[in-house]
Order: C-alpha cells, then sequence, then structure tokens
C-alpha cells in the first residue's frame, strides 16, 4: 500500500522557479505559478522547498504568494529539506552552485549538524511567514559526503547527518513538523540513511529517469514501499534536459563531447519515438517516473504558470506498452520495469 505513513498527492509543486533557477523571474509570474498550484492541486497542495533555493529566496517568495492568494495555513503542506542557511550576500555572486542561481539577494552556508539544522528549521519557517513546513528532511547529505577526504572524515560528515537526523526526530516527537524525510541525488546515500534512521519519505532526484534506472534502485524502492515509506520521485527529466534544456542533472552539456554528442542523440531519438507514438516527452518522462511501483509522487517545477494544469494532468496520461516495447527495442532503453 502507497502513503502508509504520508498522504501525498500525486503531483507535488517543486519551488526551484521561485528561487531564480537559470533564469530570474518576476514576482508576479511567481505569484501565477502558486495560484495555479493552489487551484490544480488534488486535494491539499504541497510544495517542495528548501533553504538552498535562491539562499532561502524560494521560502520567502513562497510565504508571501500564498499570503497575497489568502491561503489558509491549515490548507497548504511544505516540505522544507533543510541544511542550507541563509547568509549576508558579500560577492559579487554566492558562493554556492555558481551559474545556477540568478541575481540573489543573498547567499547560502552548508549546516549539517544537530544545531545546524535546528537553525536551518526555524530559520526556513520565519523565512516563510505565516507559514511553516510540515515536512522536514536532510537536502543533499550525498554532497556533504563527498567532500570527504579520507575514510575518518567521511566517518565524521556522517555522523554530522545522523546528528541532523536526531533533531529532526525531536521536531517530530515535539509536533513541529509531521514526517521526516530525505532528499539526496545519489540513491545509494539514501540507501544507507534508511539503515539507520526511521524514515517517513524519501526524495529521489536525478536518478529514477526514463534514461537512467538502474535494477538496484527499483528493488530499493519496493523495499522502501513494503516498509510504508513513501518514495517521491524529483527531477524525471533529468533537471530539463530530457525536455529540451541543455543542462543534464544541472550541468550544462556540452554538444560537441563525446559525452555530450551521446545525451543529444539518445535525445533525439527518444523525440522520435514519442512522435511516432503521439506522446510529449514530458507524458513519457512522467508516466514513466511516476508508474514504477512503490513511487507515491513527483515532485514537477515550473516557470511557467501555463504549464502547471498540464503537469497536474499528466497524472491521467496512458502510455502504451507498445511505446515502452519500442523503446527497448531500438536500443533506449534496456529493459522495460514498468508493471504491465
Amino acid at each position: 500500500m502507497k502513503n502508509k505513513k504520508n498522504q501525498l498527492p500525486p503531483v507535488i509543486f517543486g519551488t526551484s522557479g521561485l528561487g531564480n533557477i537559470y533564469n530570474e523571474t518576476t514576482f508576479e509570474k511567481k505569484l501565477a505559478i502558486v495560484k495555479e498550484c493552489v487551484a490544480e492541486a488534488k486535494g491539499l497542495p504541497v510544495f517542495d522547498s528548501a533553504g538552498k533555493y535562491g539562499a532561502g529566496m524560494a521560502l520567502e517568495v513562497l510565504g508571501k504568494c500564498l499570503k497575497a492568494l489568502n491561503v489558509d495555513p491549515k490548507e497548504v503542506i511544505i516540505s522544507n529539506k533543510l541544511a542550507w542557511y541563509q547568509v549576508p550576500l558579500t560577492t559579487d555572486e554566492p558562493t554556492f552552485e555558481k551559474g545556477v542561481w540568478k541575481n540573489l539577494t543573498h547567499d547560502a552556508v552548508q549546516r549539517i549538524s544537530y544545531q545546524g539544522i535546528l537553525d536551518c528549521f526555524e530559520q526556513g519557517n520565519e523565512l516563510l511567514g505565516d507559514y511553516s513546513s510540515q515536512m522536514a528532511s536532510v537536502h543533499d547529505p550525498d554532497e556533504y559526503l563527498a567532500t570527504a577526504t579520507s575514510k575518518e572524515e567521511e566517518d565524521k560528515l556522517y555522523n554530522d547527518i545522523l546528528e541532523a537526523y536526531r533533531a529532526l526526530t525531536e521536531l517530530k516527537e515535539q509536533g513541529k513538523v509531521n514526517s521526516v524525510g530525505v532528499g539526496s541525488k545519489q540513491w545509494r546515500v539514501i540507501e544507507r540513511i534508511s539503515k539507520d534512521v526511521d524514515l517517513d519519505w524519501v526524495m529521489i532526484a536525478n536518478s529514477l529517469t526514463i534514461h537512467s534506472h538502474p535494477k538496484e534502485l527499483i528493488d530499493f524502492i519496493a523495499e522502501l514501499n513494503k516498509k510504508g515509506v513513501s518514495v517521491i520521485n524529483s527531477a524525471v527529466f533529468n533537471g530539463g534536459f530530457l525536455i529540451g534544456s541543455d543542462h543534464y542533472n544541472y550541468h550544462l552539456i556540452d554538444d560537441s563531447s563525446e559525452e555530450g554528442k551521446k545525451l543529444y542523440d539518445w535525445r533525439n531519438r527518444f523525440y522520435d519515438v514519442c512522435h511516432r507514438f503521439d506522446i510529449t516527452p514530458s507524458e513519457a518522462c512522467f508516466y514513466f517516473g511516476f508508474h514504477i511501483h512503490g513511487i507515491t509522487s513527483v515532485a514537477l517545477s515550473t516557470t511557467n504558470p501555463y504549464k502547471v494544469k498540464s503537469n497536474v494532468r499528466m497524472t491521467e496520461k496512458e502510455v502504451p506498452k507498445a511505446f515502452w516495447d519500442t523503446m527497448v527495442e531500438e536500443g533506449l532503453m534496456e529493459y522495460n520495469p514498468l508493471p504491465y
């Protein structure tokens, strides 16, 4: 059974666009996006945000938009992935993820520890204004561990992560959040944490897409499902690349490199199959990312308010087995893991 611990809708609204990812967006446009998300939500709207998104800008804008729309705080669910703390901007550009976030007003520093996560949680709620997050997690623990230069250092960093979860567990026991999860691009780190922490949900980013779907990951998701852990699939477009962006998993792709040529060739052939079946690339990506056994929800972000309705309605789009058979036959997928 899905969602034993968390009743989550099929589509969760990502908020990276509210933090000026890749391009600056006007407040009016951001307000229109949030308005559409509230209008199109199936049940209570669920927004996924993080202190990392625009160095807290996404949280602040989300709170302002919800207030402008007169949304009752009890009628919205907000997930805040914790680990990045907003600080003054003292350089020409932010010091984290250079080139990704545009025209920010603040910088952000990473704080993964017992006290650091509590600080991020409190600041996140301050940025949200009249609203607060009911879902909390540690954001990108994989990137944190990747900074280690030795086994001893990695052990220390992992202990920092466990201490952060001690803080989150206390917040849940105190009734300040309803559920505790994890958001990570490297699913193996989620697997490791899940053995040491009682998680309510996990968000897997970039790892489970129509382009990349290791069998070990699919088996792990099935295990989580048996435990009643909700699984949110995020970045089902590989950071936008599968639907036209030049960024794959948030990295700009050089189309003249060998790797770049392979990616663009795969995408062109994928688009051809979609055209033959009269299916949009986004519909194919969503269907795959949502219908793997054990997936609860898909998190989708957009900087276009007119795409919100079509994003939500992708839950109703059927993609025939023949499409996936063709993807396998033409070498675009090694196998079809969907439960037909």
